[in-house]
């Protein structure tokens, strides 16, 4: 699945950098204690957020995450659209609650990646 048609099953919108959205997502990570996916997300995953701030982009970076999705129909901040524009990162608001949104990944056949 890529990012366009993960928005689309989450009933949202790509609100920052609609160019990435052919993004395949090759799993899944649900948090918004920042050091957590810091230390947990990996490569290709889809991040399920309430985190709305500029920072979220530098994470998303550093493990070269597929796409950001903000829950509860949270807009990012205009520095964080800014940010994700210049480093390619889609962002995804849904109105979705976490839970929801996490479900619906999962049953669209996105798995969370356990680190070894």
């Amino acid at each position: 699945m890529n990012v366009a048609e993960a928005a689309k099953k989450l009933e949202g919108t790509i609100v920052a950098c609609a160019a990435g959205s052919g993004r395949e997502i090759l799993g899944g990570y649900a948090s918004d204690l920042l050091s957590d996916v810091m230390g947990n997300g990996r490569a290709g995953d889809i991040w399920v957020t309430v985190q709305k701030h500029a920072n979220i982009v530098a994470i998303a970076q550093l493990h070269d995450l597929a796409a950001i999705v903000l829950v509860n129909d949270r807009r990012p901040e205009p520095e964080t659209i800014a940010r994700a524009e210049e480093l390619g990162t889609p962002i995804i608001s849904t109105p979705l609650h976490a839970f929801e949104a996490v479900g619906v990944l999962y049953a669209s056949g996105i798995r969370g990646r356990r680190s070894v």
